[in-house]
């Protein structure tokens, strides 16, 4: 019942504080603050700890915005770097993170061709981390019926990222091979599933005998554990010396160094990101004299520049996941409070999938 999830909605809490213990707040105190939600907001550049719980006034939808009752927020790994302040263009604190947020439509602003209580997922630019959340009406993805919150929220920026990095930057042959790293992450996995189904030989590292197992489940051909070998020998001897058409790396640093090293003569790879804390560096004469080449990929940049580009993505991306054809391979979910937690496992490498934080 709606007063029911008012209450859910409007408990009070410290903002000096980063948790919330005890009960349920006096009714009392629910009637002084019911127009006030709670969110996650990062006070500073720095570890896990600068998450804090605050409140703040339910934000309402502007033109072409709707307002979402969030029911389940996607975390990830974009979300630590900016926590760390290694994030180009990214927020400047305080300010709340989260890029994608699943739940149903509170209220719509003008020019608005939706309904209130569909359900949906959004794609945002930050302020993800909270109860309530303001989305462009554009950048919404529905939600079908056989689909949980939780695993929509893990939706939109790891399947775009994956399926533009293979499709659209990475021009992925169904005749080819591919290599995605930490293809038991939230990305890799939805490109392993993204590269099986187009029919590449899929290739893909990670760090444990469970996460090679999961990669495997979903399609890739060639499970590396790269604690164990070096992934770039590894490929070479799989590919009898020819090395491989395309690469979708993530990690940079020595990863990408070796990653060019493993590319086949006109091979090329996608870079979307660097969750190594080291950006990939390359010796142009390696490319120029092996006809290789490296592309760059941005969802929030791709998105601003071209976006149709990105969202042509879309209804084929739907499709199959609403057929069941796609899983979302959800890893952890936390409460919303927990945020720090949820920061914690993706740094410490613990986690396989998606991280969720739940309000």
């Amino acid at each position: 019942m709606w007063w029911m999830r008012r209450c859910r909605r409007s408990r009070p809490t410290d903002s000096n504080s980063p948790r919330i213990s005890g009960g349920l707040p006096s009714l009392f105190r629910l009637a002084d603050v019911s127009e006030s939600v709670l969110a996650i907001e990062a006070s500073e550049f720095g570890d896990d700890s600068v998450l804090r719980q605050v409140e703040r006034d339910r934000p309402e939808p502007g033109p072409g915005e709707v307002l979402l009752d969030v029911e389940a927020v996607g975390v990830n790994f974009a979300d630590v770097m900016q926590r760390r302040g290694h994030y180009h263009g990214g927020p400047e604190p305080p300010y709340v993170p989260g890029m994608e947020a699943a739940g149903t439509i509170e209220a719509t602003g003008d020019g608005v061709d939706r309904e209130v209580g569909e359900r949906v997922v959004a794609m945002l630019d930050g302020d993800g981390y909270a109860e309530y959340a303001t989305a462009p009406a554009q950048a919404l993805f529905d939600v079908p019926e056989s689909v949980s919150f939780v695993e929509a929220a893990g939706f939109p920026v790891q399947f775009l990222t994956a399926y533009l990095c293979l499709h659209d930057w990475g021009d992925l042959d169904e005749s080819e091979s591919v290599l995605v790293h930490a293809a038991a992450g939230g990305v890799g996995t939805a490109a392993v599933q993204l590269a099986s189904r187009h029919g590449a030989e899929v290739y893909g590292t990670a760090s444990t005998s469970e996460k090679l197992a999961l990669a495997e489940r979903l399609g890739c051909d060639h499970p590396i554990n790269y604690t164990e070998t070096d992934f770039a020998e590894e490929t070479a001897d799989l590919t009898d010396g020819d090395g491989l058409d395309l690469i979708l790396d993530g990690v940079g640093g020595d990863t990408f160094r070796k990653s060019v090293d493993a590319l086949a003569p006109f091979g090329r790879i996608v870079a979307y990101g660097a969750a190594s804390g080291e950006p990939g560096t390359v010796d142009t004469a390696t490319l120029l004299f092996g006809n290789k080449s490296v592309e760059g990929f941005h969802l929030g940049r791709a998105m601003q520049r071209d976006p149709e580009r990105v969202f042509a993505a879309v209804p084929e991306l739907s499709a199959m996941l609403a057929s069941g054809d796609l899983e979302v391979v959800v890893g952890q979910t936390f409460d919303l409070a927990d945020a720090a937690d949820a920061h914690r496992a993706l740094e410490n490498r613990e986690t396989t999938g998606k991280v969720v934080l739940e309000p």
